[in-house]
């Protein structure tokens, strides 16, 4: 059996913000609205004045987000949903904030609206949320019974965020095509419980093409404030491709490297993309993949700042003792490291992870 799911329906383009208050009135009337201490400084009056000027049918009922995706903050949200009795759940802001309002809309059972206001992951369009400790650690993977309903993306907020967002979701992007490809290879299952489409591994292949074709013009756009074709193509690939090719294809090796480095408290300041990344690199080298290829990945890496050492992302402690349990995490039995095309162990983690290492030093030099 082969399956694949998307979201109801994508919006991307310049200054679409000032769409919001169009596209909330077919999906709901009392809205919970989520945003951070930034985004209510930043977006709360023009999506205020979006819906005031569209309609006189939704009402907005504005939250500040306390900044982690974790079960005490969604279930404090879902009270709030509950007392002011919504009827629909939107977001406006960067990766927890919205998987934070994927998970609150599940327990309430209404739509969701994501807006993300960063291209820094794939989360946007997926119907999983990944859930941490209060102290920033992953915990699990929510898996959600649809994918949003909106996704409404506005390029020039993307255009005005911190470069290094944007560039964190090429890397996040990057590993898209490599784990949708083993899963391909081995016969592993994508977020359905079911084989994936052609179209899913397809689309993983494009989102790679995008990547590399687009990635360095769209970071100059970007760090010049500025929406170009290679922007908006970095985006969507970012934003949609990558959502879709790792739902619908399946994931690999690359996130669960990610979510060992998780453990390690030095790794915390670092984005989602860049961890991934060096999940990615890792991964090159455990999958045996041609010389051809490691080089392409590693010279994108490098001429967009992505990082291609494990000290790029604070981990200066190298010893096997200390990695062992980054490599025991990512080999949990739930993990999709385990949709490979053959066995893995934590040591061969680990020495993948220390090659993968050492290769970035070693192109530095």
């Amino acid at each position: 059996m082969k399956a694949a799911i998307f979201p109801s329906r994508y919006v991307q383009g310049k200054n679409s913000l000032n769409l919001i208050g169009k596209e909330l009135s077919s999906l709901g009337s009392d809205v919970l609205c989520l945003l951070s201490p930034s985004g209510l400084e930043h977006f709360k009056d023009s999506i205020k004045t979006s819906v005031e000027d569209t309609t006189d049918k939704v009402k907005l009922h504005i939250e500040e987000f306390n900044r982690e995706c974790c079960d005490e903050e969604i279930e404090r949200l879902v009270t709030c949903g509950k007392e002011k009795n919504v009827n629909l759940v939107m977001e406006v802001g960067g990766g927890k904030i919205l998987d934070t309002a994927k998970a609150v809309a599940k327990e309430l059972n209404t739509p969701v609206v994501i807006v993300p206001t960063i291209a820094s992951n794939d989360a946007p369009c997926a119907s999983v949320s990944v859930i941490y400790t209060p102290e920033g650690e992953f915990n699990r993977y929510l898996f959600l019974p649809k994918n949003p309903d909106l996704v409404l993306v506005d390029t020039q907020i993307i255009a005005e965020s911190p470069v290094r967002f944007l560039v964190s979701g090429m890397g996040d992007a990057l590993a898209t095509w490599f784990e949708a490809e083993d899963c391909k290879i081995s016969h592993g299952s994508n977020t359905t419980g079911y084989l994936g489409l052609e179209t899913a591994y397809h689309l993983a292949r494009f989102c790679y093409d995008m990547i590399l074709e687009n990635g360095l013009k769209a970071k100059l756009a970007c760090e010049n404030n500025m929406v170009n074709s290679a922007l908006e193509n970095v985006v969507e690939a970012n934003v949609l491709l990558s959502g879709l090719g790792f739902e619908s294809g399946g994931l690999s090796a690359a996130h669960s490297i990610h979510n060992g480095l998780t453990m390690l408290e030095e790794t915390h300041h670092f984005w989602h993309g860049e961890k991934v990344t060096i999940g990615l690199l890792a991964m090159l080298f455990l999958t045996k993949l041609s010389q051809s290829i490691i080089d392409e990945v590693y010279t994108f890496c490098e001429s967009v700042g992505l990082p291609t050492t494990l000290e790029q992302i604070g981990v200066t402690n190298l010893d096997k003792d200390y990695l062992i349990p980054v490599a025991e995490r990512a080999c949990v039995a739930e993990e999709t490291i385990h949709n490979l095309p053959f066995d893995v162990t934590p040591e061969m983690v680990l020495d993948s992870l220390l090659i993968a290492n050492q290769e970035g030093i070693n192109r530095q030099n």
